[in-house]
């Protein structure tokens, strides 16, 4: 098992990470996220995800496009991996790829892409594109990831598929990563996991206990190993590192207790009647309470509230299920990211090193 990853949210959209009313020391601007990145560099974050979104759901009134700023920061950053999210059906994958060579050109290899079935009707009929069903939306991104991955391997690509046809279409310039480009995707149905075991390299997991992020590891890693691949595999966490658990957990209760109540309404309204078309009936955030959806990807699950100690301590039990990246979000990012950075990063990497020890003693 490799050394952890760690990336974090990038706030590209108005509101910050937390649907609540709560104030916040986050902004969403280009000035605001050129210091935020800056920070994570030097502070040992390996990634940055760029969230994608064009409508104002769960409040996030404004949004920089995703590849876009990506690109402005790549201009400003040296080692900072760029993880642009992108919707299939808002995008041709063709004019995606270049885009993306275009990013990990200028980049010089830093370029990742993560692709995002959809949840949120209003933005793809408020575009005018049809709203697939659930399994449907899985199955289209799958052949969006098999045209990135053809138009940055081949000479020419030619594919024809149910959702999108090449006929002898060039690339060139390759991506410096060529067909190696970093593909990360999330979901927890059956049609995500399916996907992530055929084409992507990365499985994305909501926040959720250790027990729940094992069941999913467990599974996506069966179902990759049938299909002749391995999958690694990353976490979503809200992270809230202060002096003592007292401090951290009042935080949280003073975020939950301040929701924007109809905002995460509104939002849990929106994943429900996405997630109705599964086979089982039941979506990405099917089992998460009010709590949960305050942080809309179940930051809250995963548990990286507390101490510094206390939290590096939860990130190695991760590790441990086979957790190879820990994606986190922060309530004021500028101070929060550097003491994650500057508290947190180092004792994981101490106790990954006694971990390996250890395992090389026995």
């Amino acid at each position: 098992m490799g050394t952890l990853q760690f990336a974090y949210w990038v706030p590209n959209v108005s509101g910050g990470l937390v649907v609540s009313k709560l104030p916040q020391r986050t902004d969403w601007n280009y000035e605001a996220n050129k210091r935020y990145a800056l920070i994570a560099e030097k502070a040992g974050y390996d990634y940055a995800l760029l969230q994608t979104r064009f409508f104002a759901s769960y409040g996030a009134e404004n949004q920089l496009e995703a590849i876009t700023l990506a690109s402005a920061l790549a201009s400003i950053t040296n080692k900072l991996k760029l993880i642009s999210a992108v919707h299939p059906g808002l995008w041709h994958p063709g004019v995606y790829a270049k885009m993306l060579a275009t990013l990990d050109q200028i980049s010089g290899g830093r370029a990742a892409v993560n692709v995002v079935s959809g949840w949120f009707k209003q933005e793809f009929t408020g575009y005018g594109e049809p709203w697939l069903e659930h399994d449907e939306r899985y199955r289209r991104s799958e052949e969006f990831i098999q045209v990135l991955r053809s138009m940055w391997s081949q000479e020419e690509t030619t594919f024809k598929g149910d959702f999108y046809r090449m006929n002898e279409a060039p690339l060139k310039p390759k991506p410096v990563q060529g067909g190696q480009l970093p593909i990360f995707q999330g979901g927890n149905s059956a049609a995500a996991k399916q996907m992530a075991a055929r084409v992507s390299d990365y499985y994305f997991m909501n926040g959720n206990t250790l027990e729940g992020f094992k069941k999913q590891i467990d599974e996506v890693r069966e179902l990759a190993a049938k299909e002749g691949r391995k999958v690694k595999f990353a976490v979503n966490g809200f992270a809230i590192i202060r002096d003592t658990e007292k401090e951290a957990v009042q935080l949280l209760r003073d975020i939950v207790a301040h929701a924007d109540v109809d905002a995460v309404k509104g939002f849990r309204d929106a994943v429900k009647q996405a997630g109705q078309s599964t086979q089982s009936k039941e979506g990405m955030w099917a089992n998460s309470s009010f709590e949960d959806l305050v942080q809309y990807n179940d930051g809250f699950k995963t548990g990286l509230i507390g101490t510094a100690e206390q939290v590096a301590t939860r990130i190695i039990e991760l590790k441990k299920i086979g957790v190879d990246l820990v994606l986190t979000g922060h309530f004021h990012y500028e101070e929060d990211l550097q003491r994650f950075g500057e508290e947190v990063i180092p004792l994981v990497k101490q106790k990954e090193l006694k971990l390996l020890e250890s395992s090389v003693t026995v």
